[in-house]
């Protein structure tokens, strides 16, 4: 991956990127290499036979021979087209496969960042940032290495041949590459500082835009679309701005080589006439001079576009080396999870979202494996916390925290993930079918085994009205869907993946008491021969929990057996029991 080698200098990372993904299409690459070096001997092999057909046209040579060299041409115009249009497709294929191999790392490295980054970070600027960043290096991986050394072996075939014409053709038009040239890199470097300056106005637009139409109902609602449509605006201006500073700059760069060529070729024909004015070479010479002065543009042309693609290019490395040099703080570990239920246990747990202003301080606990913890407090106390290091999206900064008796710090991250289940009150959804939802986009997952859970979980009534089961596709965010509905193919997932800890976030906490039986009694099914922890406001979720802990922002108030702490009237749990009206007030004495 590039992370590690964010140190690099640019030179050396932009040949690190080209061997990394093009090293496993070196046989395409090496075809499309083949391809291009046939092109340029084919381009420049006509302007000879043109030149053979002039000179055996102006010494009265036979008909014949005429025909001939013509029919020569005529075959190599065709095979210079026809190695173009598969040069194109190769070049494209490769481009496209690269582009989407460095893609999928991307998006691979994001998904393993710490929650931190993603929340500075909205969704609209890293697809920006994976999408749009990356496209500018399409070009650059399909074509930068190959046109660019190709051109410039083209350009130098062109020029010995000029030379071999007259020494002093050759030198007046070599002269004139190698100052355009010149000029190009040097204006080209000091763009690409602006070009990355564009491609941020361009992830800033993007993220705006995501934040904005994704909350299009509450800025209806609140009367602020004048004031959202004036924010874009500005954004939109700023991109132009830096986009056309960009462009400016780059293409001076371009028009002044483009200037210096000219002017170089003109020399060259003036010379070339002044030549054969005093019979020192042939008519079909000067064409020759002047056909390869024509065709001395097109490849300029090329690498003066290869050099503007860089430097957009650049700014698109720049920005993924930088991605990439973005690193969890979350360390990989070498251990599996046990199969079966697991134990839960927390020793001196401190943990604070900012450095020392700790929301758990020193929680020490532990649940035995197959048991089940209700976990009482107030909002914002740090319930949800605890269920964000049980799964390891954070790290505790004091403490140890064992699953399985196996400190988190030790686990395979996919081990983690896969062991231990979570259902919160915000589901989930994605625009595909009711299969690839249920199973995650894991096509190993049998059709069978998804029907048997959403049977036993009271969905097989809502399976049936489907129009094509499984395979039915879900409106986007399952807004087809009821509330319920969500909320058990939520559980479906879990069950599926079959974890030895689950975790119920709230999971029944704005649901209408109908639906959230339908849901308590797929939580007995969950929670059935498994670790379980039921984070809740309202208590009657908790009465299948066999221990309660309470946390004030002092730590823990109370921790022990259910049905003991319910018992005990002098208990804070007895107390909140008699306030909901689910423990009759004990008589006075």
């Amino acid at each position: 991956m590039l992370g590690g080698h964010v140190g690099r200098t640019r030179s050396e990372s932009v040949w690190w990127l080209l061997g990394a993904y093009l090293r496993p299409q070196w046989r395409r690459s090496a075809l499309l290499a083949l391809l291009v070096l046939a092109a340029i001997a084919l381009e420049l092999a006509n302007p000879q036979i043109l030149r053979a057909f002039i000179d055996a046209a102006t010494h009265d040579t036979g008909l014949e021979q005429l025909a001939l060299i013509a029919l020569i041409f005529l075959l190599v115009a065709l095979a210079a087209q026809a190695v173009a249009v598969a040069e194109t497709y190769v070049a494209e294929n490769v481009g496209l496969s690269a582009t989407n191999a460095l893609r999928a790392d991307l998006t691979r490295h994001c998904l393993g960042l710490d929650p931190d980054f993603h929340t500075s970070h909205t969704p609209g600027e890293l697809i920006e940032r994976i999408d749009g960043d990356v496209n500018t290096l399409a070009n650059f991986f399909a074509r930068f290495v190959i046109y660019v050394v190709g051109n410039s072996l083209l350009i130098l075939g062109l020029l010995v041949l000029v030379a071999q014409v007259d020494g002093r053709l050759g030198l007046v038009l070599g002269a004139g590459v190698l100052l355009g040239l010149l000029v190009m890199n040097r204006l080209r470097s000091i763009a690409v500082p602006h070009w990355s300056a564009a491609r941020q106005a361009s992830a800033e637009l993007f993220g705006f835009l995501e934040e904005r139409l994704q909350g299009t109902e509450d800025i209806r609602a609140s009367g602020a679309t004048s004031y959202v449509l004036r924010r874009f605006h500005e954004r939109s201006r700023r991109l132009l701005r830096r986009e056309l500073l960009a462009g400016v700059i780059g293409g001076a760069g371009f028009q002044s080589s483009g200037f210096i060529l000219s002017a170089s070729a003109a020399a060259a024909l003036g010379l070339s006439a002044l030549l054969y004015l005093n019979g020192a070479i042939s008519l079909g010479s000067v064409y020759l001079v002047f056909a390869y002065t024509q065709i001395l543009g097109r490849p300029l042309d090329q690498i003066t576009r290869q050099m503007q693609d860089l430097q957009q290019a650049g700014a698109g490395l720049a920005r993924v080396r930088h991605l990439f040099g973005i690193t969890s703080r979350l360390a990989e570990g070498p251990l599996a999870l046990p199969p079966g239920p697991l134990a839960v246990e927390l020793d001196g747990v401190t943990f604070g979202y900012v450095p020392d202003e700790p929301i758990l301080s020193n929680l020490s606990l532990r649940l035995e494996a197959g048991q089940v913890l209700g976990l009482l407090g107030r909002t914002g106390i740090g319930k949800s916390t605890l269920g964000k290091l049980l799964l390891r999206l954070y790290d505790p900064q004091a403490g140890t925290i064992r699953l399985g008796g196996c400190d988190l710090r030790q686990v395979q991250v996919a081990s983690l993930r896969q062991r231990v289940g979570v259902v919160t009150q915000d589901v989930q959804l994605f625009n595909t079918s009711v299969r690839d939802n249920l199973s995650l986009f894991d096509p190993t997952v049998p059709d069978a085994h998804m029907l048997e859970i959403l049977h036993e979980l009271g969905l097989g009534d809502w399976l049936a009205h489907l129009p094509d089961g499984l395979a039915t596709r879900l409106a986007p965010g399952g807004s087809s869907l009821s509330a319920g509905e969500a909320q058990l193919l939520a559980f479906a997932r879990v069950f599926l993946a079959d974890p030895g800890l689950v975790i119920l976030d709230e999971a029944s906490s704005r649901l209408d008491p109908a639906t959230e039986r339908r849901i308590e009694r797929a939580i007995d099914r969950l929670l059935a021969g498994r670790t379980g922890i039921v984070i809740a406001h309202r208590l009657h979720t908790i009465q299948r929990v066999d221990h309660v802990l309470i946390l004030e922002p002092r730590g823990i108030t109370e921790y022990g057996p259910r049905a003991a702490l319910a018992a005990d009237p002098a208990s804070g749990f007895s107390a909140l029991l008699r306030a909901g009206g689910l423990l009759a007030t004990p008589s006075r004495p």
